[in-house]
């Protein structure tokens, strides 16, 4: 198996969606070009912004959907087609309800789980086996808030729970070296070995909301 040669950070545009929860795959890209001193430019063809670096003695591009949740398939499809990238060689990045702020996983292939991002990748590649980086933002019933889920992922994060979050995006970035050379092994290991805060997840129901959720 190569390793990863396209990494898609998922969530909405638009200002008003800059920090809430669902931009989480933003936040983990735009840490990553801002690392490896890239930038990103916005390229109709491919669907959203599109940057390029040289990582591990590989060429990764890196994306963020120019379009709603839903329809985040349209860019990542259109890079890996252009650049002949397999689905096992694609990383996506996106918010996790079933794991709490301050933990992150990563596995290859899987459901969608309800995640429109998700879906819309896999109807549009063809495959699930993709691989998947999971961080955490928790899920509203395990918070013991009484936000519904699509209210809760189109909202802030409290300043805690956002730290914790950015402490798992910095880990992860740490983990990216391994996952370009294609040892995923090594990238897992270090990624899940981390500390966990105890605790439990909770279930993430169906929603298929319109737009950007």
């Amino acid at each position: 198996m190569g390793g990863i040669r396209l990494i898609a950070g998922l969530g909405n545009i638009g200002p008003e969606y800059e920090d809430t929860r669902h931009n989480a795959g933003f936040w983990f890209v735009d840490a990553l070009a801002r690392r490896e001193g890239a930038s990103f430019s916005k390229q109709g063809k491919f669907f959203g912004e599109v940057a390029r670096l040289s990582l591990a003695g590989e060429s990764v591009h890196l994306v963020k959907p120019g379009t709603y949740m839903n329809r985040s398939g349209q860019a990542v499809a259109a890079l890996a087609g252009f650049y002949r990238i397999a689905p096992t060689e694609v990383l996506v990045v996106h918010d996790e309800l079933d794991l709490l702020p301050g933990i992150a996983k990563m596995k290859l292939g899987g459901g969608h789980a309800g995640h429109n991002g998700l879906k819309d990748i896999q109807a549009r590649l063809g495959s699930a086996e993709f691989w998947r980086l999971r961080l955490g933002i928790g899920h509203p019933r395990t918070l013991e808030l009484t936000q519904q889920v699509v209210d809760f992922v189109l909202h802030r994060p409290s300043r805690e729970h956002r730290a914790h979050i950015d402490e798992q995006i910095a880990r992860a970035l740490d983990c990216v070296p391994a996952l370009i050379k294609g040892d995923m092994e090594a990238a897992m290991h270090r990624l899940h070995s981390r500390p966990k805060p105890a605790s439990t997840s909770a279930s993430n129901p169906s929603v298929k909301p319109p737009g950007p959720a």
